[in-house]
């Protein structure tokens, strides 16, 4: 898969990029991860990306002919108000957005479908509106606003790229996470047995496979049961023909 971020501060990608998982999944070209400085399409020598926005206000807007510049170098030839989903053979132009869709496991199953994304972060009060007429999708992490699109888009890879083959050592432990199956993951144990008078549960030491998958499934219902009651709605719901 390839990612080009666009971003006018190219720098906050360093770390989350080159550790762990994403860092490995690049070194094995499983990851194409491509960081793009905006401001190398400006058109002043200031190197300037915004200016003040029409009808006044705080604030100053990036400007619509710098960024559709950088979609353009990333996504190839843009018509204005694409298909919300393209072919997955087709560039995927995300705007990272506190207006989007809010990011979860469906979505993240979905752009992991797509042989290339491009990610647009905005900065400021956001990006001129005539620039996002070529953008796919707004993308969210959340009902709340950062000062800037730089953290979403690092959430976003780093959900999307453990759907990618080979990303994630065993695909297993993937189809076991919270929200696979729509509910929340089982609780975990390691050694020692025991600590601070707290013991494994005895299910987990049976050595009865059987037995631990129940104990596992029976624990994730109660878990997303307790912690989440609103997911555990729409399971029983999707699940209320199946003797769950």
């Amino acid at each position: 898969m390839r990612v080009d971020i666009l971003t006018i501060f190219p720098g906050m990608f360093q770390g989350p990029l080159t550790e762990s998982l994403i860092n490995k999944a690049r070194e094995k070209k499983l990851l194409d991860i491509r960081i793009t400085d905006i401001r190398s399409f400006s058109k002043d020598k200031h190197r300037s990306v915004d200016d003040r926005p029409f009808g006044g206000g705080p604030g100053m807007l990036m400007k619509p002919d710098t960024v559709f510049d950088a979609l353009s170098s990333a996504a190839g030839k843009l018509k204005k108000n694409p298909p919300r989903w393209p072919s997955v053979k087709k560039p995927l132009v995300i705007f990272m957005s506190p207006q989007g869709s809010v990011l979860d496991h469906a979505l993240v199953e979905k752009l992991s479908e797509y042989r290339h994304l491009v990610l647009l972060c905005g900065h400021y009060e956001g990006v001129d509106e005539r620039a996002l007429k070529y953008v796919n999708q707004e993308i969210s992490i959340g009902d709340y606003v950062l000062t800037g699109g730089e953290l979403p888009a690092m959430v976003l890879i780093d959900a999307v790229s453990r759907f990618v083959p080979g990303v994630v050592k065993d695909p297993a432990s993937v189809r076991g996470d919270s929200f696979f199956n729509g509910l929340l993951d089982y609780p975990h144990y390691t050694r020692p047995a025991k600590f601070k008078s707290m013991s494994v549960p005895s299910e987990l030491l049976s050595g009865d496979h059987k037995l631990v998958e129940r104990w596992r499934r029976d624990q994730s219902i109660n878990n997303t049961k307790a912690k989440r009651p609103d997911l555990f709605k729409k399971y029983i719901k999707k699940h209320k023909n199946k003797g769950v």
